[in-house]
């Protein structure tokens, strides 16, 4: 993950959640966040445009981050 955010860097804001810290419990909770890894990519509005859980390759969030940065 550290690469792609070196990548799109002033295009996606990526953000890392602890599941053991307790200040960020109620964000979790609205995002649904269960185990780790668990993904999501939001839009500007703070809208899960999509999810993903336990490990996923390169090119399948390369090709949602263009998605979404294409719309």
């Amino acid at each position: 993950m550290h690469g792609l955010e070196s990548e799109y860097t002033g295009k996606i804001n990526f953000t890392y959640l602890d599941i053991d810290d307790p200040a960020t419990d109620l964000f979790k909770q609205s995002l649904g966040y269960r185990v780790q890894p668990h993904i999501f990519l939001l839009d500007s509005q703070g809208n899960v445009v999509q999810q993903w859980l336990g490990l996923v390759n390169r090119d399948e969030l390369v090709a949602a981050f263009e998605q979404a940065l294409s719309q």
